[in-house]
C-alpha cells in the first residue's frame, strides 16, 4: 500500500502528518516573521539610495532566511539542531536559553502550537487531496502575514501577492469557487476597502488604513470567490472594533493610535472561507428567510 493510499484510507494518519507538518511550519514562520521585514528594509535602503544617487552603504553579512543560522537574540549564541525541534525543545529548556538563561518568548511556541493545531483541523476538514495542500499553504501565509502585520503594521508583497494569484490559479481548476467567483473576489475585495480608504481619506485628510489591507481582502476574495467578502468585512470589523476599544482601554492609547487591520482580516477570511455557507444559512433561517 503506497503513502497516498494511506493517507486517504486513514483520515487521522493524514490529520497526525499534517500536525507535525505544520509544527515544523510553525517553525520556519518565526524565522520569516523575524527576518523578512528587516531584509525588506535592506531592500528598500538600497534602492532609495540608487534613486537618490548616494553611494551604496558597505555590503553586510549575509541576511537572508537561510543565514545566518539561528542564535539566541540575547548572547548571539548559535541555537544547535536539538534545540529547535518545535514545542518539545521550549518545554525542556522549560522557556531559557541554555548558555545565558535568558527567557525565550512564549509567541514561539505559540505560534507553532497555532499552525500545528490549524493545519491539522485543514487536514481535518478537507480530507487527503489537493483542496487540503493548498489550504495548508493559505493558512500558513495567513499566519505568517498575520504576525508580520502585528509586529510592523506591513503586509509585504512578497507574501499577498503570491497567494493573490495561486489563489486564482487553483480556482481556475474549481478548486474552492469558480474562476469568475474567484476574479470578481479579488476585484471586488480590492475596490471594496480601495473605496473606503479615499472616503474617509476625502472627509477626514487622514490615511484610514494601509494599501496592504486592500492586496490582502482581494487575495481572500480570489481563493473564496466574492461570495466571502462580506462576512470577511462584517467579522473583520466587528473583532477590529471590539480588540481596538479592549486595547484602548487596557492600554490607555489614545485614539489616533494606529491598529494593524490585517489579523483581523486574515481571521474573518479564514473562517469564512471555511464556513461562509453554513453561517450564512444560520442566519437566514434565524431571521426567517428559509
Amino acid at each position: 500500500m503506497s503513502l497516498t493510499e494511506v493517507l486517504t484510507l486513514y483520515p487521522l494518519s493524514f490529520v497526525s502528518a499534517a500536525l507535525i507538518l505544520g509544527l515544523l511550519v510553525g517553525s520556519f514562520l518565526n524565522v520569516l516573521v523575524w527576518r523578512l521585514p528587516k531584509m525588506l528594509e535592506r531592500d528598500w535602503r538600497a534602492q532609495a539610495h540608487e534613486v537618490l544617487g548616494l553611494p551604496p552603504e558597505p555590503a553586510g553579512a549575509t541576511y537572508n532566511l537561510l543565514l545566518p543560522h539561528s542564535q539566541c537574540p540575547h548572547c548571539a549564541q548559535p541555537i544547535r539542531p536539538w534545540e529547535n525541534i518545535p514545542l518539545l525543545s521550549y518545554l525542556c529548556l522549560r522557556g531559557r536559553c541554555r548558555h545565558c538563561k535568558a527567557a525565550i518568548s512564549p509567541r514561539y511556541p505559540l505560534t507553532e502550537l497555532a499552525c500545528g493545531l490549524i493545519s491539522a483541523f485543514v487536514a481535518w476538514h478537507f480530507g487527503f487531496g489537493w483542496q487540503a495542500g493548498l489550504l495548508l499553504i493559505f493558512s500558513w501565509g495567513l499566519i505568517a502575514m498575520s504576525l508580520i502585520d502585528a509586529d510592523h503594521q506591513l503586509l509585504p508583497d512578497v507574501l499577498v501577492l503570491p497567494l493573490l494569484w495561486l489563489g486564482l490559479i487553483a480556482n481556475s481548476f474549481g478548486l474552492l469557487v469558480s474562476l469568475g467567483d474567484a476574479l470578481w473576489g479579488a476585484v471586488l475585495g480590492y475596490l471594496s476597502l480601495w473605496s473606503v480608504f479615499w472616503l474617509f481619506k476625502l472627509l477626514t485628510g487622514k490615511d484610514g488604513m494601509g494599501h496592504g489591507d486592500f492586496k490582502l481582502l482581494a487575495m481572500l476574495g480570489a481563493w473564496g470567490g466574492w461570495q466571502v467578502l462580506p462576512l470577511t468585512l462584517l467579522l473583520s470589523s466587528l473583532v477590529g472594533a471590539i480588540v481596538g476599544t479592549l486595547m484602548l482601554r487596557l492600554k490607555r492609547d489614545k485614539i489616533s493610535t494606529p491598529i494593524p487591520f490585517g489579523p483581523f482580516l486574515a481571521i474573518a477570511g479564514w473562517i469564512a472561507l471555511l464556513w461562509s455557507g453554513q453561517m450564512t444559512d444560520f442566519y437566514l433561517q434565524a431571521v426567517g428567510l428559509q
